[in-house]
């Protein structure tokens, strides 16, 4: 007769496997999104009219 087939056991690995990856690329991810808001917040990033005004007034137009 047909027996049924047993489950492989290298299909739990390569599901675990991926699960790990995406885990990982997902903490990644997350890390630098709060980094780099918390880096925003702690050094603003200059408005244009702040840039522009920075400029030395004796600086000749082109």
């Amino acid at each position: 007769m047909n027996d049924p087939r047993k489950p492989s056991s290298a299909f739990g690995v390569v599901v675990f496997i991926v699960v790990v990856v995406v885990l990982v690329i997902g903490t990644v991810l997350f890390n630098a999104i709060r980094g780099k808001r918390e880096h925003d917040e702690a050094f603003p990033p200059q408005t244009s009219g702040e840039a522009v005004s920075a400029a030395p007034a004796s600086a000749p137009a082109k």
